[in-house]
Parts: C-alpha cells; sequence; structure tokens
C-alpha cells in the first residue's frame, strides 16, 4: 500500500478516559467490526487479556487497524494507568501521530500531562480528543480554557460540539455553523491564522484576500503539526458515536501519513559515538523495522509486532535482527487486530505487522536486510524509574 494512504495513531491517556472504547467505535463505524464491544461485559477487540477482561481496563499495548475511504488506519490502544506507563511509551515509537484522550467530565489528569510531554520529546504530531462530551455536569468551554492554560494556546478545536452534545460541527473546512459554545466562524478563523503562521507566502495570500482555500492549508497545516505550532482538538462521544465518523475524517483528511511526519528517531552507532539516521518510507530502500511490542501466546507462542520503517517486508523476506549474523525467513506476515492475526502478502512503509515463532526477537530489536544496518537502533526511550525491582523466573522452559 502506498504510504500516503497510511494513518498511524497511538491512542493515550487517563485510565477511564475511554481509549478503547473509542478505538471500539471507531472500528464498528468503519465497517471493520459487526458491532462495538463492551468492556464491561469484556467484549472489546483490543482488551482480549483474561486479566484486562477481569479488572475492566488495558494492561498493554494493542493493535488494530480499519479502512475509510482509501486509507488504512493503524490505532494503537495503550493503557492509561501509571503502574501500566512503559507500555504506552512503547507505542510512541510506532506512530506519526499520538492522540490524547481526555475524559470531559474529569478534566485534565496525571497521564494526560505526561502523554503530552513525552509524545512532544520524541518529536510526534499530538491530537486532543475530549471524549463525553454529552455527560452531564460537563463544562466544555472551560475544559477547553483548561487545556490552553495547561498546554499552550496552539490547542485549537478543529470541530465544536453541537445540538447538547448529540452531534459535531466541522470548524476547519467548514466556515460558519451552529456549536453548543463558542462560534464556528471563531474557531474557524483561529485555525487558519494559526496555521498560515508557518508558511510566509500563505501568509501574504491571506493577508491580501482575508481567506485561503482549505485546499490551500494541507501543507501548512502538516507542518505546522510537525513543529507542534498545531495541536488539534476534537469533540466525540464514544459512547453514543457523537462525532465519530467526522473524527475518521480528520484522520484521512488533516493527519500526517509516513511521508508528513517527522522522520523516526534512529541512530547509528554505539554509546556516545552514535550518529542520527536518516530514515525514509520508500518501500523499495533497504528494510528498516521496529520492534515494540512482545507477547507469548500460550498456542501459537511467541509474537512479534513491529512497525516497518523503511523497505518493503514480505513473506519471502530474510531479516537480520540487530547484530545477529543469521537471518531468519518471515514465512508469515499478518496485520494484526486485537487477538487475531490476519495474514498478509507485505508490509510497506508506514505499516505495523507481526510474525511468530522467532524466538530472537526482542523488545526494541532493529529488523533489517543489509549487513551494514547491524548497528542501527532506536533512539532509546525515557522509561521511569520503577520504585522497587523484581524479577520473575519460570519453573520449565515452557512456561
Amino acid at each position: 500500500m502506498n504510504a500516503t494512504q497510511l494513518r498511524t495513531l497511538a491512542l493515550v491517556g487517563h485510565g477511564g478516559a475511554g481509549q478503547t472504547t473509542l478505538i471500539e467505535n471507531l472500528l464498528a463505524a468503519s465497517g471493520a467490526i459487526p458491532a462495538a464491544g463492551s468492556v464491561e461485559r469484556g467484549s472489546t477487540v483490543c482488551d482480549y487479556d483474561p486479566l484486562e477482561k477481569a479488572h475492566l481496563h488495558s494492561i498493554k499495548v494493542a493493535a488494530a487497524h480499519l479502512q475509510h475511504q482509501d486509507t488504512l488506519i493503524h490505532l494503537l490502544d495503550t493503557p492509561g494507568y501509571p503502574d501500566f506507563m512503559g507500555q504506552a511509551l512503547c507505542a510512541l515509537d510506532a506512530v506519526e501521530t499520538v492522540v490524547v484522550v481526555i475524559d470531559a467530565h474529569k478534566g485534565i489528569e496525571l497521564t494526560t500531562h505526561r502523554m503530552m510531554h513525552w509524545a512532544q520529546t520524541r518529536k510526534l504530531c499530538r491530537m486532543i480528543v475530549i471524549n463525553k462530551i454529552d455527560a452531564p455536569d460537563t463544562d466544555l468551554p472551560a475544559l477547553l480554557e483548561e487545556i490552553q492554560t495547561a498546554f499552550g494556546r496552539e490547542c485549537l478545536p478543529i470541530n465544536l460540539p453541537a445540538d447538547g452534545g448529540k452531534s459535531v460541527t466541522d470548524c476547519f473546512f467548514n466556515p460558519s455553523g451552529a456549536a453548543d459554545f463558542s462560534s464556528v466562524e471563531a474557531a474557524h478563523r483561529a485555525l487558519v491564522d494559526q496555521v498560515v503562521e508557518v508558511d510566509e507566502d500563505l501568509m501574504n495570500i491571506y493577508l491580501e484576500q482575508g481567506e485561503v482555500a482549505p485546499e490551500q492549508l494541507h501543507a501548512p497545516f502538516e507542518k505546522a503539526l510537525r513543529e507542534n505550532h498545531l495541536v488539534p482538538v476534537c469533540f466525540v462521544s464514544a459512547l453514543t458515536g457523537a462525532g465519530m465518523p467526522q473524527l475518521l475524517d480528520v484522520m484521512v483528511r488533516l493527519l500526517p501519513n509516513p511521508t508528513e511526519a517527522n522522520p523516526p528517531l534512529f541512530v547509528q552507532g554505539e554509546g556516545e559515538a552514535a550518529q542520527p539516521l536518516l530514515c525514509a518510507p520508500d518501500p523499495d530502500k533497504h528494510v528498516l523495522a521496529h520492534v515494540f511490542k512482545l507477547e507469548v501466546d500460550p498456542y501459537i507462542g511467541r509474537i512479534a509486532t513491529f512497525r516497518v520503517h523503511q523497505g518493503t517486508v514480505t513473506n519471502d523476506s530474510s531479516l537480520f535482527i540487530g547484530e545477529l549474523r543469521k537471518p531468519f525467513k518471515v514465512g508469515h506476515l499478518f496485520r494484526v487486530l486485537g487477538k487475531q492475526l490476519l495474514p498478509v502478502e507485505a508490509c510497506g512503509p508506514g505499516e505495523i505487522c507481526a510474525v511468530t515463532k522467532v524466538d530472537d526477537l526482542n523488545f526494541d530489536s532493529v529488523l533489517h536486510d543489509a549487513p551494514e544496518d547491524d548497528h542501527v537502533h532506536m533512539q532509546p526511550l525515557d522509561f521511569p524509574h520503577a520504585v522497587f525491582g523484581l524479577a520473575v523466573s519460570p519453573k520449565k522452559k515452557s512456561d
């Protein structure tokens, strides 16, 4: 698939903000699943682990995907409670955009601050989704003001709730309309003002004409996202479906594809001698892929989920793992939908895939097909320091 037809997003936020429910309803709205499951009933795509079903919240990162229009969207569901923050951080190196989900009733919480900071540190594009806009006793104007105070005036609404939170009105492509608070006209003007600031030529046209077409804003919009000059804010209710079709449209029409985002943070070399390595989302170049999730299924065995950053991985590919000299043959390549592994023939730049039963694969492994890339690594993540250490040793190798 062409990289321009791909989007990769990690949904992060505090526990209970609704990341899993949001993904579930996006999958249902796109037709990827027949109907949305429920966290309470343990029937969601992403919370498939027995512990997640028992505790009613995510414990590890999970992958899903959907098709909207002609675009393939990869979604990573991450746990929100601080105990599992390492799992959420693992998802950052596999995506172009970090979607920070905020509970409209609870407002900004601990994990909200942390994920906004870490996403900016990893040079990722950011978007805020305010969920549960139809919940009682919510003050959405105050929450938007709180977000702008905490994270900057560049946090601007790209749509606004309407009809008492039962729907939303677009503010980017639509210069007027009805909204529950503020005004669509004012929100549209603020977005255009913010975007044209990163393009001097477009700003001159804007000052002369007083308006620019939305089509002219695409490139500067992506630049504003890359430079953290703009953080779009969307309003939704995952439970009722309000704003879900519009959110899918925002993902396809406005969020960056792999060719438009900041390049991944690869380095070549060891220690202080390591130098940044420019990785291009070119399907014809040598392969560079990064393992961001590893789990062991009792029936399938070892499952390694990775993001392809450069080149194309096929069922016939022979790949090296980091500095190991012996390559392995992929054999079977899968696209991931929760616990389902769906066979695919090839994965190009921007895609998230999985392979099974490769014992030498570990978390943070770099996969490549060129011997000169044996010292390529992803820039280390800044994991939180543990309060105490604990080691677990299985009695038998099969455990």
